[in-house]
């Protein structure tokens, strides 16, 4: 069985002022010039790559950190090489306010964990340390021990995880 209480280190994806970026497009998580890229293990360095300010995101971050992001994550094209790419950096989770139809399909398919949080919670800063519960939906910043809650796991997205993706949960 797979963890279902992660901790990581986050990243929150704001501009220049500070502020969460909301609308991140698939075009702006991974960019329509390299979708020639088949290899997984060869995505990462392409994620955020036409994101002003994120573009060399793919070099800070780490195994195990956790993205923090603002509304309309992953809009877009159904492209799937947009929740390959933080795949491929080790991103153990992709928190928030919320996702793009396809996008979060995408990702609860591909077994990367996704929870919903509520528009009105800050999460905390970038390099917080957290635990992320996806039964309770429990967000908790062990840095400044502030507590949220998100939407946790459905029945089927916790099956689909335990998995490893759909295919693998299909073949059960």
């Amino acid at each position: 069985m797979k963890e279902t209480k992660i901790k990581g280190r986050i990243w929150c994806i704001v501009d220049e002022r500070g502020n969460l970026i909301d609308d991140i497009d698939t075009d702006m998580i991974f960019h329509n010039s390299h979708l020639h890229i088949t290899d997984i293990n060869e995505m990462g360095k392409f994620a955020f790559g036409n994101l002003e300010g994120w573009k060399n995101f793919h070099e800070k971050a780490q195994k195990g950190d956790i993205l923090v992001v603002g509304k309309n994550f992953g809009a877009g094209s159904s492209r799937q090489q947009a929740v390959d790419c933080f795949i491929s950096i080790g991103i153990s989770a992709i928190l928030a306010k919320s996702f793009g139809a396809i996008y979060k399909r995408n990702c609860i398919n591909s077994g990367l964990p996704i929870l919903e949080y509520p528009e009105s919670e800050v999460i905390g800063k970038s390099g917080d340390e957290v635990e992320v519960d996806f039964k309770t939906g429990e967000i908790l910043n062990l840095t400044n021990g502030e507590k949220i809650y998100a939407k946790p796991f459905s029945k089927v997205q916790m099956e689909i995880y335990q998995a490893g993706n759909l295919f693998n949960f299909g073949k059960k």
